[in-house]
């Protein structure tokens, strides 16, 4: 809920069971008072209370999922919501549900990260301060996964045959994700080589 409008005998009580529903204080809201407070004739004939509508101020977080929101239905998506799922002291995480996510995730997440980049200079712009991540149809997750098994399976073959695998190109994202999931396999050293967007991670034999 971002606004609600109320009606009491004073401006003052107006408000204070606006924010009282709003769940927030006044410093996180604007208010616009809609009608004044009048008496009436002999407080009996034409008494009307006061009547406010309260806002709520949209914070950094809250501008970036309605841009998301916007973008992803102007590219095409159906029934596309957007939601804040975590939220840390140096990072927050919006996710996308909508019937096509194919689309806005793109060939090995690569429509994803646009998507992320742009919202990410917006938030920016809007005084965002924290690092912002953008998952759809909770593609990153099964990702992850994916990752973390293909990297474990590799270091065994590694291990097995003295022979280093070179993955695929990927995000600074992805390689660390490979890089955590093979930092305590015994006898296994990670690391990267070429230049974006064309780098890679190396397994080989420590």
């Amino acid at each position: 809920m971002f606004s609600v409008e109320k009606t009491a005998k004073s401006v003052d009580e107006a408000i204070q069971s606006a924010l009282l529903e709003l769940g927030i204080g006044l410093e996180q809201v604007d208010v616009t008072v809609l009608e004044e407070p009048t008496k009436g004739v002999f407080g009996l004939w034409g008494v009307k209370p006061a009547r406010v509508l309260v806002k709520r101020r949209l914070s950094p977080e809250d501008k970036a999922r309605s841009f998301v929101t916007d973008l992803v239905r102007h590219m095409g998506a159906e029934g596309a919501t957007c939601v804040m799922v975590r939220e840390a002291a140096d990072e927050v995480e919006l996710a996308v549900s909508c019937v096509n996510s194919g689309m806005l995730i793109g060939k090995r997440g690569q429509t994803l990260d646009a998507i992320q980049q742009l919202t990410a200079v917006i938030y920016s712009r809007m005084g965002g301060s924290r690092r912002l991540l953008i998952d759809i149809g909770q593609y990153r997750e099964r990702r992850k996964q994916t990752l973390m098994d293909l990297a474990k399976s590799l270091a065994e073959r590694v291990r097995r045959t003295g022979r280093k695998a070179i993955l695929e190109p990927m995000s600074a994202a992805e390689r660390r994700i490979v890089h955590l999931a093979l930092q305590d396999e015994a006898g296994i050293a990670t690391y990267s080589e070429g230049e974006e967007p064309y780098r890679k991670v190396i397994i080989a034999v420590r």
